[in-house]
């Protein structure tokens, strides 16, 4: 005899504990920290989704500790490009084994290196990797994604952290999903979703909703009949979600963000694009890319112009055009670009980071994860469609532990308005998704049915 309660929970989808219990803990973590790192351990393969400045690295590199502890083995940390020594300076600071590692040698306990290294790695050499900033996966090429995906798969202790898992794009937490070897992002969508279009292969698209998400837009997935519960319990059996400690019932002391002020400025200049009489708003990419590459000076000149201080400024572009531009213009700035090797870039963003130069330029696709750049309360922006790289390029510097309001001037011209209000709507649309997905995954975590069974049914043996 079964209670149907617990035939229902049998067959739920949720992820198994395959961890250990954390001992010993380093007493320098805050007491969410802790509880994160317990059961991050608890659950051997997790995800940690926590906003900037709350502290993801220590997280990690404690549950790395503790599963050297446990294990007798070693573990890796990957993360973008320069962030593997400011990874190592929090070891330091926490008294945690760790080196950085740029060839494949073993280092110490915990080894550190950039996604653009691990090649020269081998996965049999660590019982435990850890992707930091974890959401910059969907950034790299088919292959590479490919390669870290199968190194991580070939670990039996696996932990995610990442500020953004893209909360109006759930795909991806079907991707973290993948990477963890709970399950395929496909088999996830088929799992709880259905398909409008009945295209099993399309994940392309966002989602739209006032209130709980309920249709995908772009290819129409929508939850299946009662199937917006059992997804989130899925979720929440192998992630955690907070952009402040009291998402997790802890309290906010210390976690208070300074001011954020966002300065919109349209360049008076712009001229009319090709076979107009008057200047319009850009539609579509073709007109806008155009207009964007005829308004290089003016807008350049005005960030310059806007950053023309003593004060340390984050210049975030776009274009080569743009980068070469505003480093022409503002003496003594220094660009990261693509054409300049890793180290090169790495030393760059680390010069930033010193002090060594009062003003950086780069794009956010190249130094937007992962670095903690406090000294510096002063963004400008050029806007795009991507609202990810306007989250992470904004929170490099307003994040918590930051002391100073922070600054952010987006520049933009009159054709380019359509793109600066679309990025207006994602900011709102993601904030409230981010949101309810705090809730709904604790919500999860604490469920409780409305209408608990209470009459022991028979269920047949062939069930």
């Amino acid at each position: 005899m079964t209670g149907y309660a617990e035939f229902l929970a049998e067959r739920a989808m949720m992820a198994a504990g395959e961890g250990f219990t954390a001992d010993g803990l380093n007493s320098q973590l805050f007491d969410f920290q802790r509880a994160l790192v317990v059961w991050a351990c608890e659950k051997g393969r997790a995800a940690i989704f926590a906003d900037c400045g709350l502290g993801k690295t220590p997280m990690q590199l404690e549950w790395a500790r503790q599963v050297c502890i446990k294990t007798g083995g070693r573990v890796l940390i990957i993360t973008p490009l320069a962030v593997s020594h400011q990874t190592a300076r929090e070891a330091e600071k926490f008294g945690v084994d760790a080196a950085v590692s740029r060839d494949g040698i073993p280092q110490a306990q915990i080894d550190i290196t950039n996604y653009e290294r691990l090649h020269h790695f081998h996965s049999e050499d660590y019982v435990g990797v850890v992707c930091d900033e974890s959401s910059i996966l969907k950034n790299y090429d088919g292959a590479t994604k490919a390669a870290i995906t199968a190194f991580m798969h070939r670990t039996p202790y696996r932990l995610l952290c990442t500020a953004t898992a893209a909360p109006n794009d759930y795909v991806e937490l079907g991707t973290s999903a993948e990477a963890l070897g709970i399950m395929g992002h496909m088999d996830m969508l088929n799992a709880f979703f259905r398909n409008q279009n009945n295209n099993a292969t399309d994940t392309k698209g966002h989602w739209r909703g006032h209130h709980a998400p309920r249709i995908w837009e772009g290819k129409q997935w929508r939850f299946k009949h009662h199937a917006e519960h059992p997804f989130w319990r899925f979720v929440c059996s192998w992630a955690q979600a907070m952009r402040r400690p009291s998402d997790l019932g802890f309290d906010n002391d210390g976690f208070n963000l300074p001011p954020l002020v966002e300065n919109q400025h349209i360049v008076p200049y712009s001229r009319p694009l090709d076979g107009k009489l008057f200047v319009e708003k850009a539609i579509g990419l073709h007109e806008q890319r155009e207009e964007r590459r005829a308004t290089i000076i003016p807008r350049c000149e005005k960030v310059a112009h806007l950053v023309d201080d003593d004060s340390p400024a984050l210049v975030w572009c776009h274009l080569n055009d743009e980068g070469d531009q505003l480093e022409r213009m503002i003496p003594g700035a220094l660009q990261v670009k693509g054409s300049q090797d890793d180290d090169e870039k790495e030393e760059r963003l680390l010069a930033f980071s010193r002090g060594e130069a009062r003003v950086l330029i780069t794009k956010p696709r190249i130094g937007g994860f992962g670095m903690n750049w406090q000294h510096c309360s002063h963004v400008t922006f050029f806007p795009s469609h991507s609202y990810e790289q306007y989250y992470q390029g904004v929170r490099r510097c307003w994040r918590f532990g930051q002391k100073s309001p922070v600054v952010v001037d987006v520049v933009t011209t009159e054709g380019e308005l359509g793109v600066l209000q679309n990025l207006q709507r994602k900011a709102t649309a993601s904030d409230r998704m981010f949101t309810e997905l705090v809730a709904h995954m604790n919500d999860a975590q604490h469920m409780r049915p409305d209408n608990p069974f209470t009459v022991e049914e028979a269920v047949p043996s062939w069930l």
